[in-house]
């Protein structure tokens, strides 16, 4: 069985190699590699094109111009050959074994289309995870995004390419572009949970999240919510629940910043 490894990269040089390695080494070996550079200005493409001149299952697109996350990560998907995709951010990395143990799971069962698995963070600006998943899997997991994330970073899932046929990637907070795309898969398909840190990843100052700390007031799930009411219109369940998370993180973000002013008031 085929996996595409699909992996967005943007100014990584120096995280590049790490990440790259993680797949080679990979105790399963029938993989492709499809690495999507943004446009980057360090040396992340002559490193890409190094390792795929050595190696065939390795390929490179590259975009003229810096076209953001989701429309890197929706390129990378739309070329992708495997049943399975598996997305890798170019500064995280793999256990040796994180590809095995999930076409291992895949072969037991087809009642999901999803798999993410626990992490472990690491870099300078890591912390420890508090989101301890609980209850059996596979499950469905579309309200349980309401108002924080669970899954912590694309780089511990795998997806079926033919469930992201359905899904769209224009999310109006680039940042948010899992949470965005997580509340729609949910509803397509069950979610699987590997509570095995098969994932490492990267913290620091450098990262697209902290290069995207100032964005607009909207709330990347409930535009994702909003979308599936779109196409659910009658379901009241839904619609309870919108109002709900909507309250719910206003008031988480009230108190953010509640907190932030105090803080800043006190020095």
């Amino acid at each position: 069985m085929l996996i595409s490894v699909v992996i967005t990269s943007y100014n990584y040089e120096k995280y590049l190699k790490d990440t790259i390695n993680s797949v080679i080494s990979q105790t399963y070996t029938d993989w492709e590699m499809i690495v999507v550079d943004d446009a980057s200005s360090d040396s992340s493409v002559e490193i890409i094109k190094e390792y795929a001149k050595n190696d065939h299952r390795i390929k490179l697109i590259q975009n003229e111009t810096n076209l953001g996350l989701a429309q890197t990560l929706k390129k990378g998907i739309e070329a992708a050959s495997g049943e399975w995709i598996a997305i890798l951010e170019s500064d995280d990395i793999w256990s040796e074994q994180y590809l095995e143990k999930k076409c291992e799971l895949i072969k037991s069962s087809a009642h999901f289309g999803l798999i993410f698995n626990d992490i472990e963070q690491f870099g300078e600006a890591a912390e420890k995870n508090t989101n301890k998943l609980k209850g059996e899997f596979p499950r469905c997991m579309f309200y349980e995004f309401g108002i924080n994330n669970p899954i912590l970073t694309l780089s511990c899932v795998m997806v079926r390419k033919k469930l992201l046929e359905f899904i769209n990637f224009d999310t109006k907070i680039d940042k948010l572009l899992d949470w965005y795309i997580y509340i729609q898969l949910a509803r397509l398909t069950d979610f699987y949970y590997i509570p095995e840190k098969l994932t490492k990843w990267r913290r620091h100052r450098e990262s697209y999240l902290g290069r995207q700390q100032n964005c607009k007031f909207r709330f990347a799930n409930i535009d994702a919510y909003l979308k599936v009411l779109k196409q659910e219109p009658f379901n009241l369940h839904l619609i309870i629940f919108i109002i709900f998370a909507t309250t719910a993180m206003c008031i988480k973000r009230l108190a953010f910043y509640t907190a932030k002013s105090c803080k800043f008031l006190n020095r």
